[in-house]
C-alpha cells in the first residue's frame, strides 16, 4: 500500500477542491464484507491528473462524469484520474469493503455475552479508505452526505442526526466542512441513552450487554458532558458547530477515544463492569472534556497537514484537564497529570526517537511517519508547554489568542505559524520566540536549587539564598515553596508547615536570590508543576523530604517532589530501593488517591519488574506486598473504598505466594471487603497462572461464570501466563501465526506471555520475537504492529544479549515503520534498565 506524500498531499490540494461526498454503505451483506457506494463532487481548478484513495475487496465499477473507468487500473490503494479538465467533476465508486479486526476501518465485533453484532469506524489518518472512496487528506474538508442500510433492529449513529427510514435504511444529516478522517458511523442494536442539552440532542450509547452499566454512570456522565460544553462556551467565543453530541463506547477500541465531530467514540473499559477507583472516574472524565475540546481545536479548525497534530492533541490534553478543573468535582486533576501522565512525556522526550513538541515539515513526510508521532511528546510534553505558556501569558491573553484562531480558520485549516500569529495578535510577549523556544526543541530541561545560608547574620539578619541551575535552554516560569518543620505532629511521620511561594524566571540575571531567614528545611522548585523539566532538589531538602513527604500539605506539591524521585531512579541518582523505602514510608498516610495509584504503578510495573535484578526482586516484592498490606488495614473501616481496592490490586500483582490469592477467589471476597467482581476475579487467576497455582480447567470454569469480552480476554490472559512449554507455545502460535486473535485478545494474550520470573521458559522466545514481529506487522499492519512492539516485546529479558539482539534486528529493511518506532523506544527503556541496575548492583 503507498503512503501519502506530503509532497502528494500538496500537489493534490493545488490541483483540486472537493466539494461533497454522498456515501450508501450496506451493512447487511454477510460477515466478511459490506458494500460501499461514493459519488464525490469536485472541481479542478486546471488540467492535469491525481488520484484517489480506496482500499476494496473488489472494486465493482468506477465511472468519472458518467464515463466508465477500468477497475483494473487500482494499483494498490490509488486509482489514477488523468486527463482532468478544469471545472465541476463527479466520480462514482462502486466497491465492497472488508470488515476489520484490528480496530481500523470498519471494526465487526460479535459479542460474546449475547451474540449481538456492532460495527463502527475508525477513519484515523488513512483508515477512511477502507470505508469509501476519498481523497485522503486533511486540508481537502468537504460535505459528508451518508445513507446506511442495516439489518432490523440496529440503531445507526453518525456525526450528524440519523433519521429512520424505510427497509433499514438510515439517513444521516450532512455534515459541515470536515475532514475525510473525522467521518463517524456506528451501527448496531445499542443500547442508549438520550437527553438534551443547550437545545441540542445528547446521546450515550454501549453494547446491550453493558446496558445496566451505563445506566448506573448516566447520570454522571451526562452531568460531566453538560459541564464541559457550559464551560467551554464560556471560554470560546465560537458555539458548538455540530448539530448534536453523541457518545459512543464501542468495543475494541484501539486509543482511549475519537473526537469524531458530532459521535465521539471511545473504548467501552469506560462502561465500568467492576468496581474502580475516584481517580479512574476523573480519568473517564477528563477524556470527555479532551475530547469535547476537539471539536472546535481539530475539528472546526482543522491541521493542514500531520506535522501539527500537536496542535490537535496538546490543546486538548491542556483543556481537558484545566476544564475538568474549573467546572467539575474533579478540582485537583493535575495532581493526577503530574504523576501519572507528565511522565510519559518526559520518557518519550529522553529516547532516540524524540521529536519537537512541533516538528520541522520535512521531519513528517508521508503518513507512516505522522502516525509516529502520536506519543507522549504530543500529548503529555505539549499539555505542559501550553500550560507554561498560560503561566507565562496569562490566561486571558491565551483565550483570545485562541478565539482569533477560531475566528480565523472556522471550518477551514491551520498551521502551527497561523496559531502563533494568533496569540501574538492578543499580547505584547514575543510569542514567537517563546515558540522556538519550546515547541521546536527537543529533550528535557533539569532545573537544581542550589541552596546556600551564609555562616553569620547580614546587616539586614538572618538571610539564605537560592540559585537554580539550568541544564538545557527553555526559559521557565516557575514557583518555588518553602517549608519549615512544625511542632505540631499529625497523621504521618512529621508535620511540614508552609513558609512562602514566591516566582522566579529562568534563567534570571544571573544573581542568587536572596530571601530573609533561616534556611527553609526544604525547598521545591516548580511547585504547582506549571513548567516541563525535570527538578532536582538540594541535598538537605531532599533528606526533608524523603522522611517528611507525607507531611506536605498540597498534593500537587508532593506530586512533584515523587516525580522528582522517580526521575532520578530512571537517571541512576536515587537506589531503587529507596524509592521503594519513601513509598512504604509515606504511602500509609497518603490522602489523594491519585498519588497512591501513581506511586504504586511505578514501584510495581517499572521498579520491581524491570529496575532489580533477580537476587533483589524477591525483597521489593515484599516490600510492596507488606505496603499493601499497610493500606488494606488502614481502609478497614470502609471509609477509603477507592484506596483499599488500590491497595488489595497491587498486593494481588506484587504476591509470590498464592495462599491469600486463593482464600480470596474461594471466598469471593477479600477478608474486609471488597467482594470479588470480574476485574478482581480475572486479575487474582492471572496472577495465581504466574505463580502456577492454577490451570487450564480452572481458567475454563471461570471463563464460563464470565463469558464476556472481557472476559475472553482475560482467559486469554490467563492462559498465556501459564508457567508450562504447552501454555507458551500456544500462546506464540496464537499471536504470530494464525492471525485470528482481534487487536484486544491479541494485546490480552502478550499482556499474559512475558513474566518476570519465567526465564528460563521464556529465553528461547527472545530471539524468536523480532522475525516473527516483523512479518507479523508486515501482514496485519499498524494497529498489530503498536500492539506487538508495546506488549508482545520481551520487556523483562533484560541483559546485553537480548539488547544485541533486539539491536540487530533494527537493522531488518522489512520493519514497518510503526514496530520499528516501537522496537527503538523499547530497547532504549531496555538499555537504561540495564543501567539501573548496574548503577545499584
Amino acid at each position: 500500500m503507498s503512503v501519502l506524500t506530503r509532497d502528494e498531499a500538496q500537489t493534490r490540494a493545488q490541483i483540486i477542491d472537493v466539494e461533497r461526498y454522498t456515501i450508501a454503505l450496506d451493512l447487511t451483506t454477510g460477515e466478511e464484507t459490506f458494500d460501499s457506494k461514493a459519488a464525490i463532487r469536485f472541481t479542478a481548478r486546471a488540467a492535469g491528473d491525481t488520484f484517489i484513495e480506496v482500499k476494496p475487496a473488489t472494486l465493482r465499477s468506477i465511472a468519472l462524469d458518467g464515463q466508465p473507468l477500468d477497475p483494473a487500473l487500482l494499483d494498490g490503494n490509488r486509482y489514477p484520474l488523468t486527463g482532468l479538465t478544469p471545472g465541476p467533476h463527479e466520480l462514482h465508486v462502486d466497491a465492497a469493503m472488508s470488515y476489520s479486526r484490528t480496530g481500523e476501518g470498519m471494526h465487526r465485533f460479535t459479542d460474546p455475552a449475547d451474540g449481538e453484532t456492532y460495527l463502527y469506524t475508525q477513519l484515523f489518518m488513512e483508515d477512511v479508505q477502507r470505508v469509501f472512496a476519498a481523497f485522503d487528506q486533511p486540508d481537502l474538508k468537504s460535505v459528508f452526505a451518508i445513507d446506511v442500510t442495516a439489518p432490523e433492529g440496529w440503531t445507526v449513529l453518525g456525526n450528524g442526526v440519523a433519521a429512520r427510514g424505510e427497509d433499514g435504511r438510515w439517513t444521516i444529516a450532512p455534515t459541515p466542512l470536515i475532514s475525510t478522517y473525522l467521518v463517524a458511523v456506528a451501527a448496531g442494536p445499542w443500547h442508549s441513552v438520550t437527553t438534551e442539552h443547550a437545545g441540542l440532542p445528547f446521546g450515550l450509547h454501549c453494547r446491550r450487554s453493558l446496558a445496566p452499566h451505563l445506566d448506573a454512570d448516566a447520570d454522571e456522565i451526562l452531568s460531566i458532558t453538560r459541564a464541559c460544553f457550559d464551560r467551554y462556551h464560556e471560554k470560546f467565543d465560537e458555539p458548538y458547530p455540530f448539530d448534536s453530541y453523541d457518545q459512543a463506547f464501542v468495543p475494541e477500541f484501539n486509543a482511549g477515544a475519537m473526537e469524531n465531530p458530532g459521535l465521539v467514540t471511545f473504548r467501552d473499559e469506560f462502561i465500568y463492569r467492576s468496581a474502580v477507583t475516584d481517580t479512574e472516574r476523573q480519568t473517564r472524565a477528563m477524556v470527555v472534556a479532551h475530547e469535547m475540546a476537539h471539536m472546535w481545536f481539530g475539528d472546526l479548525v482543522t491541521l493542514g497537514w500531520w506535522d501539527d497534530i500537536w496542535l490537535n492533541e496538546s490543546f486538548a490534553e491542556y483543556m481537558g484537564y484545566q476544564t475538568l478543573t474549573e467546572a467539575t468535582r474533579f478540582t485537583d486533576t493535575w495532581v493526577d497529570f503530574g504523576v501519572a501522565r507528565k511522565g510519559w512525556g518526559y520518557d518519550a522526550d529522553q529516547r532516540p526517537s524524540t521529536h519537537p513538541v512541533a516538528p520541522d515539515p520535512d521531519a513528517v513526510p508521508d503518513t507512516a511517519s505522522a502516525l509516529l508521532n502520536f506519543d507522549g511528546i504530543s500529548y503529555a510534553k505539549g499539555a505542559s508547554a501550553l500550560r507554561q505558556l498560560v503561566a507565562w501569558l496569562g490566561e486571558k491573553d491565551f483565550l483570545a489568542g485562541i478565539n482569533t484562531h477560531f475566528a480565523r480558520h472556522k471550518f477551514g485549516n491551520a498551521t502551527l505559524a497561523d496559531f502563533i500569529d494568533n496569540l501574538a495578535s492578543a499580547t505584547d510577549r514575543d510569542v514567537h520566540a517563546w515558540a522556538e523556544r519550546w515547541l521546536r526543541t527537543t529533550g528535557v530541561d533539569t532545573l537544581t536549587a542550589d541552596v546556600h545560608e551564609p555562616t553569620a547574620p547580614t546587616e539586614a539578619g538572618q538571610s539564605w539564598t537560592l540559585a537554580v541551575e539550568r541544564d538545557g535552554n527553555r526559559p521557565h516560569r516557575i514557583t518555588v515553596a518553602t517549608f519549615d518543620h512544625a511542632l505540631n505532629t499529625q497523621a504521618g511521620p512529621g508535620h511540614l508547615a508552609p513558609r512562602d511561594r514566591f516566582e522566579l524566571d529562568i534563567p534570571g540575571d544571573g544573581a542568587p536570590t536572596v530571601r530573609t531567614g533561616n534556611r527553609p528545611a526544604l525547598v521545591v522548585l516548580n511547585d504547582g508543576d506549571l513548567t516541563y523539566a525535570k527538578i532536582r532538589l538540594d541535598a538537605a531538602s531532599w533528606d526533608t523530604a524523603l522522611t517528611h513527604l507525607s507531611a506536605i500539605p498540597d498534593p500537587l506539591t508532593r506530586a512533584v517532589i515523587w516525580n522528582a524521585a522517580r526521575d532520578m531512579v530512571r537517571d541512576g541518582e536515587l537506589d531503587p530501593a529507596r524509592y521503594l523505602t519513601a513509598a512504604r514510608t509515606h504511602l500509609p498516610y497518603e490522602s489523594d488517591l491519585a498519588l497512591v495509584q501513581g506511586v504504586l504503578a511505578f514501584a510495581d510495573g517499572q521498579i520491581a519488574a524491570r529496575y532489580t535484578t533477580p537476587r533483589t526482586r524477591p525483597a521489593a516484592l515484599a516490600t510492596l506486598t507488606d505496603l499493601c498490606r499497610d493500606l488494606i488495614r488502614r481502609t478497614e473501616d470502609g471509609s477509603h473504598p477507592g484506596l483499599r481496592l488500590t491497595a488489595v490490586r497491587h498486593f494481588i500483582d506484587a504476591a509470590t505466594q498464592p495462599d491469600t490469592l486463593q482464600t480470596w477467589l474461594a471466598e469471593g471476597t477479600v477478608h474486609g471487603g471488597p467482594e470479588l467482581d470480574p476485574e478482581l476475579r480475572w486479575r487474582l487467576l492471572t496472577r495465581l497462572a504466574v505463580l502456577g497455582a492454577t490451570d487450564e480447567a480452572a481458567i475454563d470454569a471461570e471463563l464460563a461464570t464470565d463469558p464476556s469480552a472481557t472476559g475472553r480476554e482475560g482467559a486469554a490472559r490467563c492462559r498465556a501466563a501459564l508457567p508450562t512449554p504447552e501454555a507458551k507455545a500456544a500462546a506464540w502460535q496464537a499471536m504470530f501465526s494464525d492471525d485470528t486473535l482481534s487487536n484486544y485478545l491479541f494485546t490480552a494474550t502478550a499482556q499474559g506471555f512475558w513474566q518476570p520470573g519465567q526465564d528460563e521458559l521464556l529465553t528461547a522466545y527472545v530471539d524468536r520475537f523480532y522475525p516473527d514481529a516483523t512479518a507479523l506487522a508486515a501482514r496485519r499492519g499498524p494497529a498489530i504492529a503498536e500492539a506487538a512492539g508495546r506488549y508482545a516485546f520481551p520487556a523483562y529479558a533484560i541483559d546485553t544479549e537480548s539488547l544485541a539482539t533486539g539491536t540487530r534486528a533494527l537493522k531488518d529493511p522489512a520493519l514497518i515503520p510503526a514496530l520499528r518506532r516501537k522496537l527503538i523506544d523499547q530497547l532504549d527503556d531496555l538499555r537504561r534498565a540495564l543501567a539501573v541496575r548496574t548503577t545499584n548492583e
